[in-house]
């Protein structure tokens, strides 16, 4: 079977041709759709039940966004969001928010070198966000000041240290987590942060059915562990797909009305 990057590249080497360009992202459309669905399963196998959440989770990735994750304690936020970077390939970093973490914590810091002449120049120490998949966990729980320093890598992709640039990996995606109960020494997200994430994901409880199977298989010898589907240059090929698939104009009016309505006044 034809890699999603292989699939990508037959329909693009039919630009000229419209009835042959539709062909080919029809085609590349469904063999990412049965890649995507592979990696869906191989989700499930670590995270039970929490079906909306796993497929917002994907599609939040899919159109190249960031997610907030909101839900109590002990709900696999922080196992989900460790899965979705093995099965789909990516370098995933956790980050622990804490009140006390500064920003070079996330982003970076320069350190001065010494060579073996004397001569001394700075060099920069990359942070954990230089990763494909960054998870923020509990991100409420920093203050504003750490928090802002999330706010040029995730919509620019880039950070800026010392006056210089450095380029995030590509694809860039944060996923961060969010306790909804527990407010108690944290900080509430600012309105531009908020606008970073594309959606806000709500994890419920598991029903029971869901519970059991969680109870069984968590108890047990067996520590399962979920394996890669996809690699990283197949999503960034399918989330150029997903751009280039077309759209209805109702589905296009609708989305206008929607943000043309919420708007204040």
């Amino acid at each position: 079977m034809a890699s999603i990057a292989q699939a990508l590249s037959t329909a693009q080497s039919t630009l000229l041709n419209p009835t042959s360009l539709d062909d080919a992202i029809v085609r590349s459309a469904e063999t990412t759709l049965e890649t995507i669905g592979r990696a869906r399963e191989e989700i499930h196998t670590v995270i039970f039940g929490q079906e909306n959440v796993v497929d917002l989770s994907l599609i939040t990735i899919l159109t190249c966004g960031h997610g907030l994750l909101v839900g109590v304690p002990g709900l696999a936020k922080t196992k989900l969001v460790e899965t979705l970077g093995t099965v789909l390939g990516l370098d995933a970093r956790r980050v622990q928010f804490t009140p006390d973490l500064m920003p070079s914590d996330i982003l970076g810091s320069e350190i001065l070198d010494e060579a073996p002449d004397h001569r001394r120049s700075f060099r920069f120490l990359r942070g954990p966000i230089f990763a494909q998949l960054l998870m923020a966990d509990e991100i409420n729980r920093a203050s504003p000041r750490t928090q802002s320093a999330l706010l040029q890598a995730m919509q620019e992709h880039h950070v800026s240290v010392g006056g210089q640039r450095y380029d995030l990996p590509k694809p860039f995606h944060v996923l961060a987590t969010q306790n909804p109960i527990e407010q108690e020494g944290t900080y509430p997200l600012p309105e531009a942060q908020l606008d970073r994430f594309l959606v806000q994901i709500d994890v419920g409880y598991p029903d029971r059915t869901a519970e059991r199977r969680i109870l069984m298989e968590t108890t047990g010898s067996n520590d399962h562990r979920a394996a890669a589907v996809m690699e990283s240059s197949e999503l960034e090929a399918a989330q150029r797909l997903v751009r280039r698939l077309p759209v209805g104009e109702s589905v296009v009016e609708a989305i206008l009305d929607l943000v043309r309505s919420a708007r204040p006044g």
